[in-house]
């Protein structure tokens, strides 16, 4: 039977024999499988690629090195916590330590000179009781791009493009980096194409942080930054603006697309605390199994309080919940 391979998979197939980083190949590996049609023809071929998988794996862990291999690095995966995980990005003296020094405890390494972040480093901040894991980076630049930064960038579900508007010239390095990642087929964007042709490519949703904004010549800057991305979502933003700060971490949630459900138990107020995180159209047995899955099969009814609603109000497991609302299981 024959494959039929789509002609991607061949062109993808060329850049895996050709390419020599671990990390790298590991990633077109497994766009190599996902993208194989899966039927008889296939099957040979599918359990030869799964086992360059685990070799790949077993290299990249640091097992199995042979003459010299070189380990792939380590950072290329970290693993989420909070609500959703934010890459900052940019250029060298950008101000993504910076920004995430003022906004977490992680306590970057901070200097006045390029290059000062070698590895990522991560942080937690909090937007309206929703914890954000925040991931500093070392810059991207005409000779400086570390190997696992790709795996981070696609693995994040928001990329903040941090550009420093204190340069006169910021344009120029932010089209360094957008030329750097869509060499490994990252697409920075303001919102997820709904079809996407080629799989083989990620599009990240993106948006601008204007950064250093009260320095002189940043106005005109950022004027220059709409012209050029005029459907990016832009902020600017200052260490020194604690406004800023909080209009930037508003952005954030406003582009991950979820909702914020708040739950009490009967006869209790609620927990403001510690709300339960859904896509925007989530309904209530979206929110019950995210508690347990045996909960959502248990639940008879819920009671909702939120704008727009009835106090209490008696729904079903198909109904569908706003931003802030409260919910009250029963079962």
């Amino acid at each position: 039977m024959p494959a039929n391979l789509p002609p991607q998979y061949y062109e993808l197939e060329r850049e895996f024999k050709k390419e020599s980083d671990p990390n790298e190949k590991l990633r077109l590996a497994k766009e190599l499988l996902a993208m194989m049609p899966k039927h008889k023809g296939t099957d040979k071929l599918q359990a030869d690629l799964k086992a360059k998988i685990a070799k790949l794996r077993q290299q990249i862990e640091g097992g199995g090195q042979k003459h010299g291999a070189r380990v792939a690095d380590a950072h290329d995966h970290i693993p989420k916590e909070g609500a959703a995980q934010v890459i900052l990005i940019g250029p060298p003296n950008s101000g993504k330590s910076s920004l995430v020094d003022v906004l977490t405890n992680s306590r970057p390494l901070i200097g006045d000179y390029p290059y000062t972040t070698r590895e990522p480093l991560t942080g937690m901040t909090e937007f309206e009781t929703v914890h954000i894991q925040l991931i500093d980076t070392p810059p991207i630049s005409d000779d400086y791009f570390e190997s696992y930064m790709p795996g981070l960038i696609r693995q994040a579900d928001i990329v903040a493009l941090i550009a420093d508007t204190s340069c006169p010239a910021f344009d120029i390095p932010l089209r360094t980096i957008h030329q750097k990642l869509e060499e490994k087929r990252i697409i920075l964007t303001e919102s997820i194409p709904q079809q996407i042709d080629d799989p083989r490519f990620a599009y990240k949703k993106t948006i601008i942080a204007a950064h250093k904004c009260f320095e002189e010549n940043s106005a005109e800057c950022i004027k220059q930054l709409k012209k050029l991305y005029p459907d990016f979502i832009i902020v600017p933003t200052s260490i020194l603006d604690d406004n800023s700060l909080r209009v930037f971490l508003a952005a954030i949630f406003k582009s991950l697309g979820v909702i914020r459900i708040y739950t009490k138990r009967v006869g209790h107020e609620p927990d403001f605390i510690d709300p339960i995180i859904l896509p925007a159209g989530g309904n209530v047995e979206d929110a019950a199994k995210t508690l347990h899955k045996d909960f959502a099969s248990k639940l008879q009814f819920a009671k909702v309080w939120g704008d727009g609603k009835f106090e209490g109000q008696r729904v079903k497991n198909n109904f569908v919940l706003s931003d802030k609302d409260v919910i009250e299981f029963h079962i």
